[in-house]
């Protein structure tokens, strides 16, 4: 089985090719940026497909991110992977950034909470909790780091994510042994692959997970205001 797999949900635009059984991709692509995926996601999806034997042909699935994220983010991401997946006939699944941030210490962190702490701004944080075989301990969540700190429980936790010094931070202040394990703005690409080479596609549908509102509000109605 063959999956492409595309993030644009945070601070990278990403893609990759893997195939199941393979540790590593036959093509991976991921940069660092803010904004912009909506111009740099198509032309990397080209470049990653060109570098693989038969092509968009050749697949059997399609993994993106589906949030919590930036608003703008997601729905390029999710776009591609929606058409893409029509086009070509199969199946498009749809992968968290929490879970892709958290999976590379499923299994290497025994006895330890694996906690994924996100960015959210303005005090925020997008945030799950997990124990060490995967099984979640804390739902995802958006919250202040304070709130996070004090979900883990007792601990010990392993962090992982862009906020989570932020996190540990307050879980040190209450007395937990905390670990910052990792503090990358986005999700290991090739992580979205592998979740999504294993998801139940009824079970993980390309569904946008919003936990706060777009910081933009549409006209009532396309009617401007009355003063």
């Amino acid at each position: 089985m063959r999956i492409l797999a595309i993030d644009t949900a945070l601070g990278a635009c990403s893609a990759c090719v893997l195939d199941a059984g393979e540790a590593t991709p036959s093509v991976r692509e991921q940069v660092a940026m803010e904004r912009g995926h909506a111009e740099a996601l198509m032309p990397m999806i080209e470049r990653v497909m060109n570098a693989v034997d038969g092509g968009f042909a050749s697949l059997d699935r399609v993994a993106v991110t589906i949030g919590p994220g930036s608003y703008t983010g997601l729905r390029v991401g999710i776009s591609a992977a929606r058409a893409i997946a029509f086009a070509a006939g199969i199946p498009a699944i749809g992968v968290t950034t929490l879970a892709a941030t958290a999976a590379p210490l499923i299994g290497r962190e025994p006895g330890r909470v694996i906690a994924a702490a996100l960015d959210a701004k303005h005090g925020q944080v997008w945030f799950q909790a997990l124990n060490g075989q995967g099984k979640q301990l804390v739902s995802i969540r958006q919250v202040n780091h304070r709130d996070a700190a004090r979900a883990i429980g007792a601990g010990p936790v392993s962090l992982v994510g862009s906020a989570a010094m932020a996190v540990a931070n307050e879980a040190w202040a209450i007395g937990l042994d905390a670990l910052v394990l990792d503090e990358s703005k986005a999700p290991d690409v090739t992580w979205v692959a592998r979740l999504g080479l294993i998801a139940d596609p009824e079970a993980a549908p390309p569904r946008p997970l919003y936990l706060k509102a777009p910081e933009t509000t549409p006209q009532d109605r396309a009617r401007l205001p009355r003063r």
